[in-house]
């Protein structure tokens, strides 16, 4: 996630506690509930133990190491531009201990710490808080000078939180430690307590005066109203719980109806679309960095299949569909062309259909029928992929419904920036049967270590090329440049006014574009495809 340069975080935060108003920070126990308060306005937030603890499912009684603390902390750091104080139970161990977490809270620009003085496994203030015991004050006093010692930035700030109140120990045990504190090097002071009212924090307040910010936690005295903290000169608030418990409420309510409705229906429009939980999460962000970052090839580069024909080779196989949906390990072929041009970030893909066209129906590509296609060939199926403008200025590979290939053959083509490059495989001996595709290719240079990333052009391409002649079959791969493509729209219309080209196929443009001087660039390779010419090709793939 692109967070913007932000005002140095414990700067922020120790603005917020010396600050003359009354402020508000607002509990979030990881990166989405960290946005989430930030982008409600707040201007700090509190990294809640008990909440943090409950997100990983385990108890407020230091279940979840610290370390584990830390890496959530990160998360939820790097999500926000504001700063975060955490509430970090009694220092997780002694002064060593707290000494080394003020080093790896600032590594992760956390403003703020909060730590309280029971002992290590706390337990939490509202589960019979009376009989906890509290730590020894100087022990406790010690652990804040520690602290203060090892903090790197002046601004960071340590809170002492008196839990005298919560242990019954009265309000002279909440001031004698409260004043040990300060005097410690505490910046801030929380009191807390365990009333439904907040007598015991104002008395305290009164007594205490301005010696040192006070921070209060109203989780059960809630119904006072925040005016009398502001009256009585409280620093800071902490709304301590809240995002937690109102995440439990609507996730249990959404669980029930889910188990009882059996249907999505029911819960839709009581919780926020797919697209706001990308938002929090910054994908548009990544978007943009990927225009910025990623090569640009592939995503520049669209295909187009074509694969108006039967296939009436595979008998049964094609009675009901064409070959391109006869099942390869138990998809279509055409899937697993898709697959394989997805790999490479080619997503705009096109498919000329025409027989069964009803049956070429996988989700994710675009289709062009040709509807004519018992009478035309693969020049006209072709020109209405490019006629139908979904390939505007993209690189275009043009490859054929029955040959299934690896994506080191896209992704080769691509890398090439001639209009038009061809891939031949050189070990033609053994592909004779594959000359269907457009015929054998004699090449201005046969395959060789000389012929590695040399300038190779089709010389010609057919059936009746000499032996001697021959360096390769073509492979049914055309990559066509943005320009190039323009070109062909211009070149087939008139190849298919010529009666005798209503059927031609590929090896009849090559030839009208070697007649103009076009070069056409050769890759050489030995595998990396199949064409699946008959019943015993529809065997073989099952292994490619």
């Amino acid at each position: 996630m692109n967070i913007l340069p932000t005002p140095h975080k414990a700067s922020q935060f120790k603005k917020l506690l010396l600050s003359p108003q009354l402020e508000f920070i607002c509990e979030a126990h990881n990166g989405l509930s960290a946005k989430i308060v930030e982008e409600a306005g707040f201007s700090g937030i509190w990294a809640s133990g008990l909440s943090i603890s409950a997100q990983f499912g385990v108890r407020d009684n230091n279940e979840a190491s610290w370390t584990q603390v830390l890496d959530n902390l990160e998360f939820m750091s790097d999500a926000t531009r504001i700063p975060i104080l955490l509430d970090g139970d009694t220092g997780y161990g002694n002064f060593n201990n707290m000494q080394r977490l003020i080093r790896k809270l600032e590594q992760r620009h956390i403003a703020a710490v909060c730590i309280e003085d029971k002992l290590f496994p706390k337990t939490n203030s509202f589960l019979k808080g009376e009989a906890q015991p509290l730590a020894d004050m100087d022990e406790f006093c010690g652990k804040i000078k520690a602290g203060k010692d090892a903090q790197s930035d002046p601004d960071f700030c340590i809170i002492a939180r008196v839990e005298a109140f919560i242990c019954g120990w009265g309000l002279a045990e909440a001031l004698r430690r409260a004043e040990a504190y300060h005097q410690a090097g505490a910046d801030g002071i929380l009191m807390h307590s365990a009333l439904a009212v907040p007598d015991e924090i104002l008395a305290f307040k009164q007594e205490w005066g301005d010696r040192c910010p006070v921070v209060i936690v109203p989780t059960k005295y809630y119904a006072t109203p925040t005016d009398v903290f502001r009256q009585q000169g409280i620093s800071m608030v902490i709304w301590a719980n809240h995002m937690l418990r109102s995440a439990i409420a609507s996730m249990q309510m959404t669980a029930r109806t889910l188990k009882e409705q059996e249907n999505l229906l029911s819960v839709e429009d009581k919780i926020v679309p797919v697209s706001e939980v990308f938002r929090l999460q910054g994908a548009a962000d990544l978007q943009e960095a990927e225009q910025r970052y990623l090569p640009k090839t592939a995503e520049r580069a669209a295909a187009i299949v074509l694969a108006a024909s039967r296939g009436d080779e595979l008998g049964e196989l094609t009675e009901d569909k064409p070959k391109t949906m006869v099942s390869i390990r138990g998809l279509p072929i055409l899937a697993h062309i898709m697959d394989a041009y997805n790999s490479v970030g080619i997503k705009n893909i096109s498919v000329v259909r025409g027989y069964k066209k009803e049956a070429v129906n996988l989700p994710h590509l675009t289709y062009v029928d040709n509807d004519d296609f018992a009478v035309t060939g693969e020049l006209d199926s072709l020109y209405k992929a490019l006629q139908a403008k979904a390939h505007h200025d993209h690189d275009i590979i043009i490859s054929y419904g029955d040959v299934l290939f690896n994506s080191y053959i896209p992704q080769a083509l691509l890398q090439e920036k001639d209009d038009f490059v061809i891939f031949v495989d050189s070990d033609w001996q053994e592909k004779t049967r594959y000359t269907r595709l457009g015929g054998f290719a004699e090449c201005s240079a046969p395959n060789s270590r000389k012929a590695f990333n040399a300038q190779i052009h089709l010389t010609q391409l057919g059936t009746d090329i000499q032996p001697e002649k021959i360096h390769g079959v073509w492979m049914g791969f055309l990559k066509v440049s943005a320009s190039g493509a323009r070109q062909l729209q211009e070149l087939l219309p008139t190849l298919l006014a010529v009666p005798g080209n209503r059927k031609a196929g590929m090896a009849t443009l090559f030839q009208s574009l070697r007649q103009q001087q076009q070069p056409i660039r050769v890759l050489y390779t030995v595998g990396h495809w199949l064409d699946i010419n008959n019943l015993d090709d529809v065997i073989l793939a099952g292994s490619f």
